[in-house]
């Protein structure tokens, strides 16, 4: 049914069209300038203001690198994950964006009556599962309900994501996220009422040189206690405290990275210089004179690189090296020269 308009608004458009028509160009202009007009939607109000979304953007980087450290040292490749947006939708309207099949992750929000969803998208289960079994995963795999198998695979990845999600979010607030079970289509996710505010982060997750998408699904009302303390003071302290709660967790992860390193370790007895002739003609027995003596100390290398000082021995049968110093800067220069001044035979 059209809208009719009453008497009176008619008017009032009539005397607002004979005062412009009055008015000079430069006045409206000047009116225009001084007043700065901003439409707003009431049926879709936005729950968050932009200074708490900045908020909720910073802890979602954090728990976004977090979880990048914990992929490469469990996929053995680059990866890297970026929020790209941090939106509010109505529930139907999420529910709308979700690809069938999917990978939706419901997980419980400690403390509160909601629960959020992971969602993971196909391609990018696939592409971790065959990570973690071994596989090169070069190629996006085509999209399709993951098996049992590949779920249980999922679930410890799901769930140190879920533990980085709650070390990210207590830098504002005592929040546990708890993992609860997977679903494959949005409309078996009952998360919130359809005309529900919801918050929805977006990440982007790049593994090699392809580039995977991510959400995180939070219903407002699971927040409210959470966003109605997120004022000024809050962001400020929770922005330095993120800060450094994010560099013990780099210096932590960089270590358990370093020292699951392999180093090439090789020490060197002595070196000698022998003719081609002699090198020909030697047989059992024979003894080559090094450059070092018997008790001198010898040098270890690290990845081709001097770093140590020990003597040779033996441990149990077999040959051993017992450290006795670092090198210098001084040891190095004077082993440098001594090589290059050694007389060959």
């Amino acid at each position: 049914m059209p809208d009719v308009l009453s008497q009176q608004e008619i008017d009032s458009l009539l005397t607002g069209l004979n005062v412009q028509e009055q008015q000079p160009e430069e006045s409206v202009d000047t009116t225009s300038t001084q007043r700065d007009f901003m439409s707003y939607d009431f049926r879709r109000p936005n729950r968050i203001s932009k200074n708490q979304v900045r908020t909720i953007q910073t802890v979602h980087e954090a728990f976004a690198e977090n979880l990048g450290y914990y992929l490469v040292s469990k996929l053995q490749t680059a990866a890297n994950l970026t929020v790209t947006a941090v939106d509010q939708l109505f529930y139907s309207e999420y529910t709308l964006t979700v690809s069938n099949p999917s990978c939706l992750y419901v997980f419980d929000i400690e403390g509160t009556d909601g629960s959020g969803i992971m969602q993971v998208s196909p391609q990018l289960a696939l592409c971790l599962v065959e990570r973690m079994l071994g596989g090169p995963a070069e190629k996006p795999r085509k999209p399709r309900s993951i098996t049992p198998i590949e779920q249980s695979v999922m679930r410890n990845i799901i769930e140190h994501a879920l533990g980085d999600l709650t070390n990210a979010w207590r830098s504002i607030a005592e929040l546990s996220f708890h993992y609860s079970r997977m679903e494959s289509e949005a409309d078996f996710v009952q998360l919130a009422p359809s005309s529900e505010i919801v918050v929805v982060v977006s990440l982007d997750v790049s593994i090699g040189a392809n580039v995977y998408k991510m959400n995180l699904c939070f219903p407002t009302f699971a927040l409210e206690d959470v966003i109605t303390r997120l004022n000024k003071q809050t962001m400020a302290s929770s922005l330095t405290y993120v800060n450094a709660e994010r560099e013990k967790e780099n210096v932590r992860v960089m270590q358990q990275q370093l020292s699951n390193q392999h180093v090439a370790v090789s020490a060197e007895l002595g070196k000698s210089d022998i003719t081609v002739r002699e090198f020909l003609t030697l047989k059992k027995g024979d003894v080559i004179r090094l450059d070092t003596k018997v008790n001198s100390e010898i040098l270890v290398s690290i990845d081709n690189k001097r770093k140590l000082a020990g003597r040779p021995g033996g441990v149990d049968g077999r040959k051993a090296i017992r450290i006795t110093r670092t090198l210098d800067g001084e040891d190095l220069l004077d082993a440098d020269t001594l090589v290059a001044l050694l007389p060959r035979p």
